[in-house]
C-alpha cells in the first residue's frame, strides 16, 4: 500500500469524543426519581476518567414533556425538574475545570429550533388571534372544505409521530402545522424575526459559556413553497409521509448560512446537525463542506434504517425486519470515503436516544455472547473516522429491557402513538375491542426508543442507585449483575475495553483521520478493513457472527509489521500466519497497526 493521498485538516472537534447524557435517566441527586444536573456534576470525574472531551445535554429547558423536553417552552431557562441556571453554571464550571468542553441541545434551537411547545410564550400569542404581531411565527393555514362542507387540513401531511400534522384552533378557525406532537409547532422559518430571536437563544447559551450545539431536525427548517400534498404512497391511509416536501428544503442552506455568518463564525465551537428522511447522501454534502460555512458535520441515519421497512419513501422505525452485514459494510464503507477529498466529515455513532442498544439491535445480547459483542461494535465505532459519539449506558454495554414488560412500562410518545394507531386500525377492522399486538410488542422490543431511555445503571442497590426515591421509569431488572461499579472494579468488563478503545483511538491519528477500505470481499460474517495515514496503517477484522471463521487477506495485502493493538479476546498477540490466513473466533474483533 502506498501513501494517503490527502490528509484532512486537523480540528480538536474532529479529535473529541463526545458523551451524550440523556438528564432525566443519567443520576438523580436530590431523590425526586428524575435526573438532573446536580446529578451530571456528581458523575464528571467517572466521564473524565471514560476518556470523554466533551459532554451533550439533551433538552433540560423549561417543558411539558410531551416529548421528553424536545418540547421547549422557555429557550432561556431550565425546567425546574433539572434545576436551575445556577446549577447549569455549576455543571460548566465543573466540567470547565476537567478539561472538558459542553455542548447544548435546545429543539428548534438543538436547536430544537423546528418547533416550540404549544405553552411556549411565542405560540400562546401566536394562536391569541390573526392580528397578533407574532401569529406569523408559526405556520398557519385555513380549513380546505369538502362537496359536503366538512373541514380537512390544509393538506394530507402526517405527523412524524403518526396521525395529521395540522390540528385546528377553534379560537382563530385555522389550522397550525406540527410534524411532530400537536404541541410541538412548527416555527415559521420564512419569518426573519423568527430567525433572529433563535439566533438570541444561541448568543444567550454562549454567554453562559456553551461550547457548541447539536441542532435539532436542522434539516426540516424551510417548507416547499405551497406546502403542497404529499403522493400516496401508502394506499388506504389518509395522512401521508410528506418528507419531501419538508426535509432539505429550499431555503435550507440560505437559513443555516446565515446562522453561521451571525452567530457560528463569532465562536470556536463544535456543530451537528441532525438530518432525518435525508436517503440521498449529496443532500447531505452542503450542510458540512468546509467552504459553505454551515456546520462541522451531521447525523445521518442510513446505517440506523438497514433493519427497518419501507412506508412510502420513509421507514418504519419501529418494525423490525432482518438486516444484513452486507448493507452495514457498503453503508460504512461509503460513508466512510464520501467526498474525503473535499472535507466532508463524519458524526460517528450507533446508539443516541432516539434509538434502541445496539448490543440487542444489531448484535448478540445473551448471556454467552453480550460481552464480546459489545466490546466488538466498540471497535466498529472506534476505529472510523469522524467525531465518536457515545451515549450513555452504551460504554456499560447495557442492553434491551426484556419482551417481557407490557405497553404500560413503555414512556415514548412515538412508541404509544403507533400503538394507539395499530390497536384503533385493528379495532375497526374486526369491530372487537381486544386485539393481538404480539407483533407490535416485538417490534417494540427490539426498536423503541424507550430501551435508550430507562435509568442508568450505576450499582446492584435498589433502583440501579439511579435514585433513592421512586424512578421516573423502570430499572433494568439486569442492573444487579450489569453494572458501571462492578465494570469499573473488573478489569476485563466493556467499560474497560471503551476506556483503552477511546485511548488508543487519541493514541493513533490514523485511527481519526486515516482514509478508508473495505477488504472484506465475499466473507459474509466479516468486516475487514484498512486505514491509511501517510506511512502508518491500521488493519481492522470484525467477526459479526457466533461461528468461528478463517478469513485470509487478499493476495498482496501485506502484513508487513502489523502489531496487535486491541481485541476482545484475552489473548496476548493474536497471530497472523505469513500465509494472510487470520482465524477469527465468534464475535471477535481485532486492531493491527503498522508504522
Amino acid at each position: 500500500m502506498g501513501e494517503a493521498t490527502y490528509i484532512p485538516s486537523k480540528a480538536w472537534w474532529k479529535e473529541a469524543v463526545v458523551y451524550q447524557i440523556y438528564p432525566i435517566s443519567f443520576f438523580d441527586s436530590n431523590g425526586d426519581g428524575i435526573g438532573d444536573l446536580n446529578g451530571i456534576h456528581a458523575k464528571l470525574d467517572y466521564l473524565k476518567d471514560l476518556g470523554v472531551d466533551v459532554l451533550w445535554l439533551s433538552p433540560i429547558y423549561r417543558s411539558p414533556l410531551a416529548d421528553m423536553g424536545y418540547d421547549i417552552s422557555d429557550y432561556c431557562d431550565i425546567d425546574p425538574r433539572y434545576g436551575t441556571l445556577a446549577d447549569w453554571d455549576n455543571l460548566l464550571k465543573g466540567v470547565h475545570e476537567r478539561g472538558m468542553k459542553l455542548m447544548y441541545v435546545p429543539r428548534g434551537m438543538d436547536l430544537v429550533i423546528n418547533h416550540t411547545s404549544d405553552e411556549h410564550e411565542w405560540f400562546r400569542q401566536s394562536r391569541s388571534s390573526k392580528t397578533n404581531p407574532k401569529r406569523d411565527w408559526y405556520v398557519w393555514r385555513p380549513p380546505k372544505y369538502d362537496s359536503s362542507g366538512n373541514r380537512h387540513p390544509p393538506n394530507n401531511w402526517q405527523s412524524n409521530f403518526q396521525g395529521p400534522a395540522w390540528d385546528f384552533d377553534e379560537a382563530t378557525q385555522e389550522y397550525y402545522l406540527h410534524l411532530y406532537v400537536a404541541k410541538q409547532p412548527d416555527l415559521n422559518w420564512e419569518n426573519p424575526e423568527v430567525r433572529e430571536a433563535a439566533w438570541d437563544v444561541m448568543r444567550f447559551w454562549i454567554d453562559r459559556g456553551c461550547d457548541g450545539f447539536r441542532m435539532d431536525v436542522i434539516n426540516l427548517i424551510s417548507k416547499v413553497d405551497g406546502l403542497p400534498d404529499a403522493p400516496i404512497t401508502v394506499p388506504g391511509e389518509v395522512c401521508q409521509p410528506a418528507s419531501m416536501h419538508f426535509a432539505n428544503g429550499p431555503r435550507v442552506h440560505e437559513f443555516i448560512k446565515e446562522m453561521h455568518n451571525k452567530v457560528l463564525s463569532k465562536h470556536d465551537l463544535i456543530t451537528v446537525g441532525e438530518t432525518p428522511f435525508t436517503y440521498d447522501a449529496s443532500h447531505l454534502l452542503d450542510y458540512v463542506l468546509p467552504g459553505n460555512k454551515e456546520l462541522n458535520m451531521v447525523f445521518h441515519f442510513e446505517l440506523m434504517d438497514i433493519d427497518s421497512p419501507k412506508a412510502g419513501q420513509d421507514f418504519e422505525p419501529l418494525r423490525a425486519k432482518e438486516w444484513k452485514l452486507s448493507d452495514l459494510k457498503s453503508t460504512v464503507s461509503r460513508w466512510q470515503q464520501y467526498k474525503r477529498e473535499e472535507g466532508f466529515w463524519n458524526a460517528i455513532f450507533i446508539e443516541n436516544h432516539d434509538h434502541s442498544r445496539v448490543v440487542s439491535r444489531f448484535g448478540n445480547d445473551s448471556d454467552e455472547w453480550r460481552a464480546l459483542s459489545a466490546k466488538m461494535f466498540a471497535m466498529l465505532q472506534i476505529t472510523q473516522s469522524g467525531t465518536q459519539f457515545v451515549y450513555q449506558g452504551q460504554e456499560l454495554g447495557l442492553k434491551n429491557f426484556p419482551r417481557s414488560w407490557g405497553i404500560e412500562e413503555y414512556k415514548d410518545v412515538a412508541s404509544l402513538n403507533y400503538w394507539n394507531k395499530i390497536l384503533s386500525q385493528r379495532q375497526r377492522s374486526t369491530g372487537t375491542k381486544d386485539q393481538d399486538m404480539s407483533d407490535i410488542l416485538d417490534g417494540f422490543q427490539k426498536k423503541a426508543r424507550d430501551h435508550s431511555r430507562v435509568p442508568m445503571q450505576w450499582d446492584s442497590t435498589s433502583n440501579a442507585g439511579f435514585t433513592q426515591g421512586t424512578p421516573w421509569m423502570r430499572v433494568n431488572e439486569d442492573h444487579q449483575t450489569w453494572n458501571a461499579t462492578a465494570e469499573i472494579a473488573d478489569e476485563t468488563s466493556i467499560h474497560a475495553f471503551w476506556k483503552k478503545a477511546l485511548t488508543i483511538r487519541k493514541q493513533y491519528e490514523v485511527l481519526i483521520y486515516g482514509d478508508f477500505k473495505d477488504i472484506s470481499d465475499e466473507y459474509p460474517s466479516v468486516f475487514a478493513y484498512i486505514r491509511t495515514l501517510k506511512n502508518t496503517r491500521a488493519l481492522v477484522l470484525l467477526n459479526f457472527k457466533e461461528l468461528e471463521v478463517d478469513f485470509m487477506l487478499r493476495e498482496g495485502e501485506s502484513v508487513g509489521q502489523l502489531k496487535f493493538i486491541l481485541g476482545n479476546y484475552n489473548i496476548e498477540e493474536p497471530r497472523i500466519l505469513s500465509t494472510g490466513s487470520i482465524h477469527l473466533k465468534g464475535h471477535e474483533g481485532r486492531l493491527y497497526i503498522s508504522e
